[in-house]
């Protein structure tokens, strides 16, 4: 991109498991700190009666913390 372009984005999920790899941490590290608030890329949702998670990590949101456009396409 040249900075002129206009950055597009789909809205659809980035795997926990590409963020990660992407900002070099654990799976884990990104998981606990959406649970906790502290990493402002998506969602964290547990449903009534669970104990389990599940996420979603906005590609704009990503974008907008980290300056990386997600892109499928480029694993």
């Amino acid at each position: 991109m040249d900075g002129n372009e206009e950055v597009k984005f789909d809205g659809k999920n980035i795997p926990v498991v590409d963020a990660a790899r992407i900002m070099g941490k654990d799976q884990q590290f990104i998981r606990q700190a959406m649970i906790q608030g502290l990493l402002p890329i998506g969602l964290a949702y547990k449903k009534e009666g669970s104990n389990k998670y599940d996420f979603y990590i906005s590609p704009k949101l990503f974008y907008e913390y980290t300056g990386f456009v997600y892109e499928k396409s480029i694993e």
